[in-house]
């Protein structure tokens, strides 16, 4: 299991919308908007880096309002 932690920006005023809509994504564990650099930080898990990959590429970054994404995959070291 690869878990990860999407930092996403959005467009000025849709931080809740778009939260409150990759919240409903297989695989979105959690999607809450935040203050700061990011609106959206979503955590999300898949069964290896090639399905995360394409949870974050084919369905988060569809989402409308959504203007960029940073992968901040989880090491256990």
């Amino acid at each position: 299991m690869v878990q990860a932690y999407i930092l996403i920006q959005t467009e000025v005023g849709k931080a809740a919308a778009v939260a409150e809509a990759i919240a409903g994504i297989s695989g979105v564990t959690l999607a809450e908007d935040v203050t700061g650099p990011y609106d959206v930080i979503a955590r999300v898990e898949a069964a290896n880096v090639d399905d995360l990959g394409r949870l974050v590429i084919a369905k988060l970054q569809d989402v409308p309002g959504i203007t960029r994404t940073l992968t901040c995959t989880v090491v256990h070291v």
